[in-house]
C-alpha cells in the first residue's frame, strides 16, 4: 500500500487521493495562518519499483504560479543528497512529475529542507568557535529562541554589518548562504575572514522565522505575518521577530546589511538595492554598484543585468529589511536572491540550484564584503 506523510520537521501537503500510483492527486498546503502557498514536503512510501504520476491540482493558485515552468521537484531517499527529477509538465493549472522510486520511502520537497537541528548544529558550531558567540533575542510568536550570531568584537574603528535570512521560511537556500558564510567566517586561518573581521563587526540571524520553518510555510511566521513586510512598524505580538532584531540594529548601528532571500520565478542570482529610495546618498549608490561588481568577481553565479524593476516595491517599499535600513542607516543595504530552480548563466543539469552552490555563494560573498569594508 503506498502513502504519503508530512507531519515532521517542515512538512506540507494535501493528500486528494493516493490509491493508484500512476494517479497520486495532491494539494499545495496554504501557510499555517495565511493564504500563501507553494512549499511542500513529503514523504511517500510504498512505490518501490511503481512508475508514480504524482500531481499538485492547485498549483496555479500558488502565491508564484510562473515558478512552475521548467521547474525541477528535489528528492531525496535518505535526506542527505537531494537530487532533482526531470522537468514537471504544467498546464497553468495542475503541475505533474513522475518517478520510479528505488525504494521504499523517498522524500520531496520545493527545494533541499534545512532542518531545525541544522540550525541548532550550526549555533553549536558558532558557540565552539574562538571568534563567535551566540546570543537569544528573545522568543518567536511560538516560543523558540531567536539566535544572533555575532562574528568578531565591535570597536571604534570597526564597521557593523548585519546578515539576516529566511524571513520566508520556505526559502531554505539562504539559510545555506549563511552556513557558508559562517563557516568560512569561522575559519580563522581564512585571511579574507581574518580580514573582514579587522575592520568589522558581523551580525548574524541564520534563521529570522523558526515558527514558519518547522510549520513548513513558504512566506509567513505562526501568526500569518509576511516579516519583510512588517520592518516599517513591526507589532510586538504579530512579528516580534523583525521587533527583536530591529531593536538590535538601532542599538549596533548598521554599515552593510544584506537580507537573504529566494526567488520562486527568476532563474539568476541577483542583488535589489536601494536606487529607488526618494534622495538616496549618491556614494552609497556607488557602494551598491562596487559590491556587485565585487561579488560578480568573486562569484560566477552572480550577475546585474537581470532583476526586480525598479518600481516592483513602490506602495511597500520601507516596509522591506533592505529599504527600510537604507532609509534609516543611510547604509549600503541589499536583498540578495536566489533561484528556486536554476541558474539560467550557468545551468546545472543534475542539480539545478542547489544547497552546495547555496553555501558557496554565501562564502564568496564575503571577498565583495571585504572589498566594500577597504572603500
Amino acid at each position: 500500500m503506498i502513502r504519503i506523510s508530512c507531519q515532521f520537521d517542515s512538512g506540507a501537503i494535501e493528500v486528494l487521493e493516493c490509491v493508484d500510483p500512476a494517479n497520486i492527486r495532491l494539494n499545495l498546503r496554504a501557510d499555517t495562518a495565511a493564504a500563501f502557498r507553494q512549499w511542500f514536503h513529503f514523504r511517500l512510501q510504498g512505490a518501490r519499483g511503481q512508475a508514480c504520476v504524482l500531481s499538485f491540482e492547485n498549483a496555479g493558485e500558488s502565491a508564484y504560479p510562473d515558478g512552475w515552468d521548467g521547474y525541477r521537484v528535489v528528492a531525496s531517499y535518505d535526506r542527505v543528497t537531494w537530487f532533482r527529477l526531470p522537468v514537471g509538465q504544467f498546464d497553468g493549472r495542475r503541475y505533474e512529475f513522475r518517478v520510479t522510486p528505488d525504494f521504499d520511502s523517498m522524500y520531496f520537497a520545493y527545494f533541499e529542507p534545512y532542518s531545525q537541528e541544522r540550525d541548532m548544529l550550526l549555533l553549536g558550531r558558532a558557540d565552539a568557535s574562538p571568534v563567535a558567540t551566540v546570543s537569544d533575542l528573545g522568543p518567536t510568536v511560538q516560543g523558540r529562541d531567536l539566535n544572533l550570531v555575532t562574528v568578531g568584537r565591535p570597536g571604534p574603528d570597526k564597521k557593523t554589518v548585519w546578515v539576516v535570512a529566511r524571513q520566508h521560511p520556505g526559502e531554505t537556500m539562504a539559510a545555506f548562504f549563511v552556513e557558508g558564510l559562517l563557516e568560512r567566517l569561522f575559519d580563522t586561518s581564512d585571511p579574507v575572514s581574518r580580514r573582514v573581521l579587522d575592520r568589522a563587526c558581523v551580525q548574524v540571524v541564520p534563521n529570522m522565522n523558526p515558527d514558519g520553518s518547522v510549520l513548513g510555510n513558504l512566506r509567513t511566521n505562526a501568526a500569518g505575518a509576511n516579516l519583510n513586510r512588517a520592518w516599517q512598524a513591526p507589532d510586538e505580538a504579530c512579528s516580534p521577530e523583525v521587533a527583536r532584531v530591529r531593536g538590535r540594529m538601532l542599538e549596533t548601528g548598521v554599515d552593510v546589511f544584506l537580507d537573504i532571500h529566494g526567488d520562486e520565478s527568476l532563474p539568476y542570482v541577483f542583488a535589489d538595492g536601494c536606487s529607488m529610495l526618494p534622495d538616496f546618498p549618491g556614494e552609497v549608490l556607488e557602494a551598491e554598484r562596487r559590491f556587485c561588481r565585487a561579488l560578480a568577481a568573486a562569484s560566477p553565479d552572480f550577475q546585474s543585468v537581470h532583476g526586480y524593476a525598479p518600481d516592483r516595491f513602490s506602495d511597500e517599499l520601507l516596509t522591506l529589511a533592505s529599504k527600510w535600513v537604507g532609509q534609516h542607516f543611510r547604509a549600503l543595504s541589499l536583498t540578495l536572491e536566489m533561484p528556486f530552480k536554476d541558474n539560467a548563466n550557468l545551468p546545472d543539469g543534475f542539480n539545478g540550484w542547489s544547497a552546495s552552490r547555496s553555501r558557496h555563494l554565501g562564502a564568496a560573498t564575503l571577498l565583495a564584503l571585504l572589498d566594500s569594508l577597504d572603500a
